[in-house]
């Protein structure tokens, strides 16, 4: 029993979690039901059923997006990597090295440029698995230089918000990106381009505080939270109890906060439709096939045989000329 318990067992343990992704299940948030992660990945990262929104990286969105999921990465400048050498329990340059091995992104912004159903668009979307998609130098870099490429080709921007706030490992410096993606908000404004945002759950902090409230259209995801404080900290201030659904994407749009909630599956279809609409662009040409004519069916004479019982008639005779008589001889 030793040997088994002590060698056998531990190798088949070890075959069993080598053969089973860690990811192959996923539990519904709200529902607390198993899925499948493939069904879910297929579905957008909406759960089928309870048709709940997970939260969706920055490459899965820009193929969701952009037409024949094909468009251009964006190259971002380089910035300082940790400026004020910061550490709390662990080194600020550590937890940069496993975010973005964990991503596989430079930081929490990714920027495209591609066509949105025919037309050119600039896309930046925030990737809330990048330290929580934390707005710091480098996110602010990427913010302006899609607002600077949107103004040079004369694009639509797009922004998808997923953040906790400001990045506190850089301190007054990533504060100040909040007044300076303002300022390139105003660069849309000035160059008359639409800049249509669209929150995922969360966007909050100092996110919320800047460039994610100040689209010309104001988009939320369903259920997603959307507020500066957390709802906690907002209780224990004011001492009273907020109500139910406070800072979630329905709650908003019924208070005049948002523009519209949308569903991931709709997103695109919207999305290009506002572009067309901001922009005054042409409508794509609905092209309805009508159904052909059906052929008219060949009309066949109905013959009637003859019968015994019916009179055959016989031929009538050729009519026959009539004869002039002839002159009278003259008389001697």
């Amino acid at each position: 029993m030793n040997w088994l318990t002590n060698v056998v067992r531990p190798k088949i343990r070890n075959i069993l979690r080598r053969e089973t992704p860690e990811n192959l299940w996923i539990k519904c948030p709200d529902s607390g039901h198993l899925v499948f992660y493939k069904d879910v990945e297929a579905n957008q990262f909406v759960i089928p059923g309870s048709n709940y929104h997970m939260r969706m990286g920055a490459a899965a969105r820009l193929k969701s997006i952009f037409d024949n999921e094909t468009w251009y990465d964006i190259a971002l400048p380089e910035v300082t990597p940790d400026p004020l050498k910061f550490r709390d329990e662990r080194k600020y340059v550590d937890r940069i090295k496993d975010a973005r091995a964990k991503t596989g992104m430079n930081d929490a912004i990714k920027v495209g440029y591609g066509k949105l159903e025919g037309g050119a668009v600039v896309v930046a979307v925030q990737d809330f698995d990048f330290m929580g998609g934390s707005l710091g130098m480098a996110a602010g870099e990427a913010i302006v230089r899609g607002i600077e490429l949107a103004v040079e080709k004369q694009s639509p921007f797009i922004l998808f918000a997923a953040s906790g706030g400001a990045r506190m490992q850089e301190g007054i410096l990533s504060l100040m990106q909040m007044p300076r993606t303002t300022v390139g908000v105003q660069m849309l404004r000035d160059a008359k381009l639409p800049y249509i945002v669209v929150l995922t759950n969360p966007t909050t902090g100092g996110v919320t505080a800047s460039y994610a409230m100040l689209g010309d259209v104001q988009i939320a995801e369903p259920g997603a939270l959307i507020g500066f404080a957390g709802a906690r900290v907002i209780e224990q201030t004011i001492r009273e109890k907020l109500p139910e659904g406070f800072q979630r994407a329905e709650y908003l749009k019924e208070h005049g906060m948002i523009d519209m909630v949308v569903h991931r599956h709709d997103l695109k279809a919207t999305l290009a439709r506002l572009c067309r609409l901001l922009t005054k662009a042409p409508m794509p040409e609905v092209i309805v096939e009508s159904e052909p004519e059906p052929e008219p069916e060949p009309v066949v004479a109905e013959i009637i045989p003859p019968t015994s019982d019916l009179p055959v008639s016989a031929p009538a005779p050729a009519p026959v000329a009539a004869q002039t008589p002839a002159p009278a001889a003259p008389s001697a």
